[in-house]
């Protein structure tokens, strides 16, 4: 085997540009704009519900994060309904899925947010990396229609509203972005990664803003067939499930919507007066190299993309105060996020801990990027998210200070986990901005 890569001279570091967050917009099971996704985070309310859609008894499961004021009844979008703030023309709404609508009305509150003129959101410096699954919804129903009717009976655009890109697809064009745009796919890592390659683009020099999106579905084709892998929980009771790190755990919920985060470099923001939510000081990520759905039950893939996390950074395990962390509910899934979290923080200061999948549900691709605009509420507002319905706490987390109810302290750095199919990790480290660094 080869050497390990040499940790760069201090000098690159020196040189290399700084990458902050300007603007964020929310379509989430717990609030459609920042203010509420504050609320309901601060007051540990849930999103998630009895899904209507689930209540045939052939369902085994009834819970999902709903997204509230939107409504998909068919594929018709005509028919479609969502806030009146929005205008979506019926050019753009023919080539979009439901987690293109998500994602349009949460980047025009983070380009709001952000205070962003047109002119620079679009702009040739300015670029979109995005994730979602696609809508299997769309393409299952225009798949049967082919089958059974042949090719005339499909919609013209079902291929451009149901395939994993179409998420950047519909966003540049809505948008008139004229930057790099990416579509990342790496199942519940997908928007984290988008956003570490957003940082990147950003502290090389190649772009000065990049919207971040993340964006799912959340109905019976998008949900269900993690019911055939037995990863979703059973419960019925929305004040008792997800429930991530209790022994009761029986794992996940679904969620859907959207999450968008304005990346911009620093002297960028600074020169034009932006706010500065939080500043991404790095990122790590790493395969487990084990399973295509268990994850490696030692969590020593995740610990190397924390400790990455952490070089990038140039920051030391003793300065994270929290981790948001990827813990979906299911029972191995935790366990070995605990394991990664106790390898990393061995020695010296515990950060806290939580799961905020507890109050919002799993939003797969979505997750990664609707967590990292949860970390940045909590640094700006200076509060610890509670990781919700936690009755008894597992055993393998002794020494891991989860919280479970409101704490007085508040990180200044913090480290956000997302990890996915076949054993991809994602760590990114933010921090708190004080005005001045």
């Amino acid at each position: 085997m080869g050497k390990p890569h040499p940790r760069r001279p201090f000098e690159l570091y020196q040189d290399m540009r700084r990458a902050v967050i300007t603007g964020l917009g929310f379509i989430t099971s717990i609030g459609n704009d920042s203010a509420t996704v504050l609320r309901n985070l601060r007051g540990c309310v849930t999103g998630v519900e009895r899904f209507e859609a689930f209540d045939s008894p052939d369902i085994p499961v009834k819970l999902a994060g709903t997204v509230k004021g939107f409504t998909f009844g068919s594929l018709h979008y005509d028919e479609w309904s969502y806030p009146p703030e929005y205008e979506i023309s019926r050019s753009q709404l023919r080539t979009m899925a439901p987690n293109c609508v998500y994602g349009f009305c949460s980047t025009a509150q983070a380009i709001r947010d952000a205070a962003l003129p047109p002119t620079m959101v679009s702009h040739p410096r300015t670029g979109a990396m995005c994730a979602s699954a696609g809508s299997m919804w769309i393409a299952y129903e225009n798949l049967h229609q082919l089958i059974m009717h042949g090719v005339q009976r499909i919609q013209p655009t079902s291929v451009i509203s149901s395939i994993p890109g179409t998420l950047n697809i519909n966003l540049v064009a809505c948008y008139k972005i004229k930057g790099p745009s990416l579509g990342f796919a790496s199942a519940c890592a997908s928007s984290a990664h988008a956003l570490g390659a957003a940082t990147d683009l950003i502290r090389l020099d190649r772009q000065d803003i990049v919207f971040v999106v993340g964006a799912e579905d959340v109905n019976t084709h998008t949900s269900l067939p993690f019911a055939a892998l037995r990863a979703l929980s059973l419960q019925t009771d929305p004040q008792k499930s997800p429930c991530a790190f209790d022994v009761k755990r029986d794992g996940f919920v679904c969620t859907g919507g959207a999450c968008t985060l304005v990346v911009e470099e620093l002297d960028h923001a600074l020169k034009r007066g932006a706010q500065i939510y939080a500043e991404i000081l790095g990122w790590g990520q790493s395969s487990d190299g084990y399973h295509v759905l268990s994850p490696d039950p030692t969590g020593d893939g995740l610990a190397r993309a924390m400790r990455l996390a952490l070089d990038d950074a140039r920051v030391s395990a003793d300065d994270v105060d929290y981790i948001n962390a990827h813990a979906t509910s299911t029972p191995f899934g935790d366990i070995s996020e605990i394991r990664s979290i106790q390898q990393v923080f061995a020695t010296g200061k515990k950060p806290c801990v939580s799961s905020t999948k507890s109050l919002t549900g799993h939003g797969l691709s979505l997750a990664g990027a609707m967590e990292a605009g949860f970390c940045c509420l909590a640094l700006k507002e200076k509060f610890t998210p509670v990781s919700a319905h936690i009755t008894e706490l597992d055993p393998e987390c002794a020494g891991v200070p989860v919280v479970t109810q409101p704490i007085a302290s508040h990180p200044r750095i913090l480290l956000t986990n997302s990890s996915g199919f076949g054993g991809t990790n994602v760590s990114i480290a933010m921090k708190a901005w004080n005005g001045s660094s």
